[in-house]
This record gives structure tokens, sequence and C-alpha cells, in this order.
């Protein structure tokens, strides 16, 4: 499963990441996430709009207020793509720690004399 780069790109940026970890909470309204963030609502809207473009958050109206929320497929793919690189690694430390134990074994064994 692969990830798409713009989910990436649109992580990468530090304030656009602090959204996401505000909306994992839940919906918000760009006012909401202003004031949590401490940044205006302009850079907030810029931001938003990243984040919308690439998929990662979906917005809805509700009266004057524009509210959003995180989708989850764009994070569904990232946790599969992740899952193949932890299934690498997990296996490249199989392998590496029955090499040291062949080793310490080795090491422990009584030397013929």
């Amino acid at each position: 499963m692969g990830v798409n780069l713009t989910t990436l790109h649109a992580l990468a940026e530090p304030n656009r990441f602090h959204m996401v970890e505000l909306l994992r909470k839940g919906p918000l309204t760009v006012g909401e996430i202003a004031e949590r963030l401490n940044l205006n609502q302009p850079q907030v809207s810029k931001h938003l709009r990243v984040l919308s473009d690439s998929g990662l958050v979906e917005v809805r109206p509700d009266a004057n207020r524009r509210i959003y929320q995180l989708r989850p497929q764009p994070f569904a793919e990232l946790e599969g793509w992740a899952a193949a690189f932890r299934k690498e690694w997990e296996e490249r430390f199989d392998r590496l720690d029955d090499y040291l134990q062949k080793l310490q074994s080795q090491e422990n064994r009584p030397k013929d004399s």
C-alpha cells in the first residue's frame, strides 16, 4: 500500500502537523484552531486549505462557521505504508538478535587447550 506524497508534504509543516494533532480529538472551527495554536485566522485558513487539498481534512459548513475534521483514509494509508517498514526492520532486528546470540554462545563455549 502506497502513501501519497502530498500527504507527507502536508504533514511536514509543523503548524499543519499541530492542527492535525488538535483535530485528532474531534472537529474544530478555524477560530478554535487559531485560538488553541495562537495563530491568526488567515494563517490557519491557508494551512487548512493545504490539509484539505491533500485529503487529510474535510470541511462542513454549519451556519456561518466552517468545521474541520480528519478524514480516516489518508491515515490508514500512512499506517499501512509505515507498517511495511516496521515489518522489514523487525525482521532485520530478529536476524541481528540471532547472530548476536550465536556469537555469545561461541564466546561462552569452553576452549580446548
